[in-house]
């Protein structure tokens, strides 16, 4: 699409772009431009050129009326969709993480008390007490 037939909708549907989806560079920013570019200085614009927003893409996508705007306009509406879907994601997964931590506290927890058990059971079989004797008992000569 040409800049002129994009430049002619953006005016026929000026309402749909507010300043924060739409705005003019200054002079010193299209300079800047420019120079970046290496645009030649003769011919070429009269007036400053439009810059749009992410939703002023959206917008301009929507206005204008050809095959690549009508895809241009189905991509970004799956990215916004895409993009929205993010925190949530990103929420579940930090509550999934969180429920790992509280599980390997508990594991950590339980490991230390069953080594403490084996502590117990080691000291007790190095240190073991003397046992009754059981059974008939008879008088013993000493």
């Amino acid at each position: 699409m040409e800049t002129r037939r994009l430049n002619e909708q953006v005016k026929r549907n000026i309402s749909r772009f507010p300043k924060d989806f739409m705005f003019q560079l200054s002079e010193v920013e299209f300079k800047n431009l420019k120079s970046q570019f290496a645009t030649s200085n003769w011919g070429g614009r009269r007036k400053l050129p439009n810059v749009f927003t992410e939703h002023g893409v959206l917008m301009l996508s929507s206005v204008l009326n050809s095959e690549r705007a009508i895809k241009v306009n189905i991509q970004i509406m799956r990215i916004f969709t895409r993009i929205r879907e993010m925190p949530t994601s990103n929420l579940s997964i930090k509550l999934e993480i969180g429920e790992i931590k509280k599980k390997l506290a508990n594991q950590d927890k339980n490991i230390e008390l069953v080594f403490n058990y084996l502590d117990e059971l080691i000291e007790k079989h190095d240190n073991p007490q003397p046992r009754r004797l059981i059974g008939y008992k008879r008088n013993r000569e000493d």
